[in-house]
Order: C-alpha cells, then structure tokens, then sequence
C-alpha cells in the first residue's frame, strides 16, 4: 500500500509529465488560458491516460512480449490512444456539447499528447504491476490536471499584469511556466522522505 502511495504521489509532485518531464507541453500552453478549459481538458486527459494504460498493459504483456513483437510497441499505442480519444470525442459531442465546443481543435490533439503516450509506455519500462500502472496514470493525470490548473490561474494574472511591450504573448507564458516548473522541484525526496522506514 505504501508503494501505492509513493508512486501516486511522486506522479503528482516530483515526476509530474508537464512541469518535470515536459511532455504534454502543447495542451499545457495552448488550453491553460481559461479555467473551464483547463479543467475539462485535464478531465479528458486523465480518462484516457487510465483507459488507455488499461488497454495497452494486456496488449504488451498478452500480445506483443509473448509474440516478440515488442518493436510494435508505440505504434501499437499510438493507435490504441487515438482510437480512445476519438470515443471520449463522440461522448463529449453527445453529452457535454459546451465542453467539447470550449476544447476545440485540442480534444483531438491529445491523440498527439505525448504525456498519454509517455505514460503508458513508462508503466512498461518502470515494470510495474498492472495496479502500480494504473495508479501511476492515475497520478500522471492528476498531475496534468494540477499544472494546467495552476498554469490557468498564473496567466489569469498575467493578463492583467503591466507586462512590457516585448515580452507580451508567448515569452511571458513561456517565461511563467518555467517559473512555475521551478515550482515543483522542491518536491524532490519529500515524499520519499515521508515513507521512509
């Protein structure tokens, strides 16, 4: 159970995919202007993550390892992601109709999300259990969901900020989140710390 914990929180904190490992950068820049968007993205973001590392984990360890066809292995995910996000496109269209219209062009960019797909194919490489995977996408998402929410909050003011006149638009957004990626790098052996026996 420890283990458990450790590996949700360490995705959450020090090994957070957008602010430690920068993948994801693109719906992390591009979706983070507004708080409802933000949210509703990181929301899609964290059901594929999970159903997608629920799929791919049987296919590598079912299919591809015992056939040695490991080689086929991010392509194999690419499609298996794609084919996931292109159901919670069709669920959203259907039933929230708001969200899918506020996320626009970026619900079928998590397709090219490389956080998704970073995710799932580090729960293979880290050899975790099928439960450690799941709870690590678990973790991975929340962590998504933590940075595009305070990213949102942090270009909130930085809208209403007196910025000069050179630094205005994307140097400034770039500018605050590396700041804000700085953040969490005080994360780092806290939570093993914590769990030490």
């Amino acid at each position: 159970m420890t283990k458990l914990i450790i590996i949700l929180l360490s995705a959450v904190f020090i090994n957070n995919y957008v602010l430690s490992r920068f993948l994801g950068i693109c719906p992390f820049l591009g979706v983070s202007k507004k708080l409802d968007s933000a949210t509703g993205m990181s929301l899609a973001v964290i059901f594929v993550m999970l159903i997608a590392t629920a799929v791919t984990y049987p296919i590598q360890y079912f299919l591809l390892t015992p056939n040695n066809l490991g080689y086929l292995q991010t392509i194999v995910f690419i499609l298996v992601i794609a084919a996931l996000v292109q159901l919670v496109e069709i669920v959203l269209k259907r039933y929230i109709p708001s969200l899918h219209q506020s996320l626009g062009v970026y619900l079928p960019l998590i397709t090219t999300n490389c956080a998704v797909l970073g995710v799932t194919i580090l729960n293979i490489d880290e050899g975790y259990t099928f439960l450690e995977a799941m709870v690590n996408s678990l973790g991975s998402g929340l962590g998504f969901f933590l940075a595009m929410v305070m990213f949102s909050g942090v270009r909130s003011k930085i809208e209403g900020a007196d910025i000069p006149e050179s630094f205005k638009g994307l140097p400034v957004t770039l500018i605050a989140a590396s700041i804000t990626s700085l953040s969490f790098l005080g994360f780092g052996g806290v939570i093993e710390n914590m769990f030490a026996a």
